[in-house]
């Protein structure tokens, strides 16, 4: 069970740092969507990471690369509402 809540508040962080750095009107707000949105970039990261060789099959992304892959993910979110894809 800690483990899930290090998850929620980890990514909750991230989520919050890269909304911070990567400012928009369409930006997915409230706790449930900037912590899922820091969970994805955590999930992002961890994915690339292994894809390239800097991560072992049971390694994960840290708080810096879970907030980097979380401004990666805002900004394709960005790309996709500009295009009308999405509809913020």
């Amino acid at each position: 069970m800690g483990g899930i809540l290090w998850i929620i508040v980890v990514g909750f962080i991230a989520g919050l740092i890269a909304r911070w750095l990567a400012p928009g009107p369409n930006n997915p707000s409230g706790f449930i969507l900037t912590t899922i949105l820091g969970i994805v970039g955590a999930f992002l990261a961890t994915f690339i990471g292994q894809a390239i060789g800097h991560y072992g099959p049971d390694q994960g992304a840290g708080f810096i690369m879970a907030t980097i892959g979380a401004v990666v993910v805002l900004f394709i979110w960005h790309r996709l509402v500009a295009s009308g894809v999405i509809k913020g």
